[in-house]
């Protein structure tokens, strides 16, 4: 049985001036500036002809024109900066494919960025994203080119409603979910990711454990162990969206078609796919099997990325798109080299707490 905490009318979460790093009133977005680029010429369509071909199947040639000179650019400068570019696999494929050093999940980014030897590191997704980059990177200026792209997950929950779990259910260790922010995470005992939930969680050997934020995460792992999970009403607004209807009309117009689900989703979504696994776990089902026709229940842009690199494989979209994602473009890429902003800090004596529950996750998975 799972167990959904919800905050309650005296829950003080809201009011007592401990908040996570997003949770902040919205302020302006100074506006993106203009930066040279050069011109798309005979010549630098020639340079940039064989990435094109590559990525002909996800860019239409109409936009190619205006994405390849920021890519050159991009190429150019980050080098003169000492950066690194991050990209997480819910960029579009411009990015992505384009300028990416890295490109991963969320985790995997942070991990791999710690094997960089540049002082920069560019973060192409969101803003938790960029704090655990932080995190594991303290001595390295991580930057991202909007500071306002957020998430709904990571939103849904603050250091403070941690504690209030803690209260409500004393002596119960708390699993979170890496997609928070560095204030939830410093309340934690361990973090985990989609792929490693289950094991996380098991490692505890506790009757009963919470596994927080992302309610749809919890129970699913609920279905796979006897450990009691007590979880939050918190969720990913992409991943809750599909619905179990839609996939079984896909398969009714289709019935050839392979259907693979994030964990993010509902129960009940799940239940319809052939498989349903992490990120990562998603990209390797479909490199592994090269089914002839396939639908990632996920981001939609992660579709056109694992498309580039199966080129055999039919991916059918159902768009849900990640507004706070989208918020990252190639001019901000471009602008945030220019300017070193938006630099991402966290506060040293919440940061100190936040490193430990990523840093026991990574040993657990070393293990």
């Amino acid at each position: 049985m799972t167990i959904v905490y919800e905050r309650s009318a005296y829950d003080v979460s809201a009011n007592d001036g401990i908040k996570s790093a997003k949770a902040k009133k919205p302020v302006a977005k100074k506006p993106v500036p203009d930066f040279d680029v050069p011109e798309y010429t005979p010549g630098l369509a020639k340079e940039m002809a064989p990435m094109y071909a590559r990525l002909s199947k996800v860019i239409p040639s109409v936009e190619w024109p205006f994405f390849a000179p920021y890519i050159h650019e991009i190429n150019r400068i980050k080098k003169q900066k000492n950066a690194v570019i991050l990209a997480h696999n819910y960029m579009t494929p411009e990015i992505f494919h384009g300028v990416a050093d890295i490109a991963g999940d969320s985790l995997q980014l942070a991990i791999e960025a710690t094997k960089v030897e540049e002082q920069v590191i560019v973060q192409c997704g969101v803003h938790f994203m960029a704090e655990t980059s932080k995190l594991l990177n303290p001595e390295k200026t991580v930057i991202i080119p909007d500071e306002m792209a957020g998430c709904s997950l990571a939103s849904s929950i603050t250091g403070a409603d941690v504690r209030a779990m803690r209260e409500a259910y004393p002596g119960v260790p708390v699993v979170t979910y890496v997609n928070t922010s560095a204030d939830v995470k410093a309340e934690t005992d361990i973090c985990c990711t989609s792929s490693n939930a289950l094991k996380v969680v098991e490692s505890l050997n506790a009757p009963r454990v919470m596994c927080i934020p992302d309610e749809y995460l919890a129970r699913n792992v609920q279905k796979d162990t006897d450990v009691e999970i007590i979880t939050y009403k918190g969720s990913c607004e992409v991943h809750e969206r599909f619905t179990p209807e839609e996939l079984r009309e896909y398969r009714e117009n289709d019935p050839g078609i392979k259907i693979i689900a994030h964990p993010e989703c509902p129960p009940n979504v799940l239940d319809e796919a052939d498989f349903s696994g992490s990120t990562s776990a998603m990209i390797n089902w479909v490199k592994d099997n090269q089914p002839s026709k396939v639908m990632m229940v996920t981001e939609c842009s992660m579709s056109d990325n694992v498309a580039v690199e199966n080129p055999n494989v039919d991916f059918i979209r159902p768009c849900n798109l990640c507004p706070h994602m989208k918020r990252i473009t190639l001019p901000k890429i471009l602008a945030s080299l220019h300017s070193m902003q938006d630099e991402v800090l966290v506060d040293p004596a919440i940061a100190e707490r936040a490193r430990l529950p990523i840093e026991r996750m990574i040993a657990l998975n070393n293990n």
